[in-house]
């Protein structure tokens, strides 16, 4: 896949695969005979998986330092695997805490229910 496919397919600009490249969260795209970057189709997958990376708040500094350790292979598989650990522990803290305040606003919300008073509209 060309890079514009690719940023189509996984939501990254551009300019960000590029840039994902130059600091190697992606590997060296190969290249057509006119000097054009060419993916290979499992670069979704790991897109996919850095977008979730980002998403749960994980360093840039800290999602290169994974990808230069999967890139060393199988000999820094604990490194990863306590890598990504640090992180979903802090994502299940956020879950439970996120769902504490969930509670309080569905028990507020309903003590509002049983009131009987009329709920105000939005628009006045």
């Amino acid at each position: 896949m060309m890079i514009g496919e690719v940023a189509d397919k996984s939501g990254f600009s551009i300019d960000t695969l590029r840039y994902y490249e130059k600091i190697g969260l992606l590997p060296n795209a190969d290249r057509d005979p006119g000097g054009r970057r060419f993916y290979d189709r499992d670069i979704l997958r790991w897109l996919d998986f850095l977008g979730r990376l980002r998403d749960l708040g994980m360093p840039i500094r800290d999602r290169v330092l994974y990808a230069r350790l999967r890139a060393e292979g199988d000999s820094t598989i604990e490194a990863r695997r306590s890598l990504l650990q640090t992180y979903r522990d802090e994502l299940a803290t956020r879950i439970a805490s996120l769902t504490e305040t969930l509670d309080v606003l569905d028990a507020k919300i309903a003590s509002y229910d049983t009131t009987g008073a009329p709920l105000k509209d939005p628009k006045k």
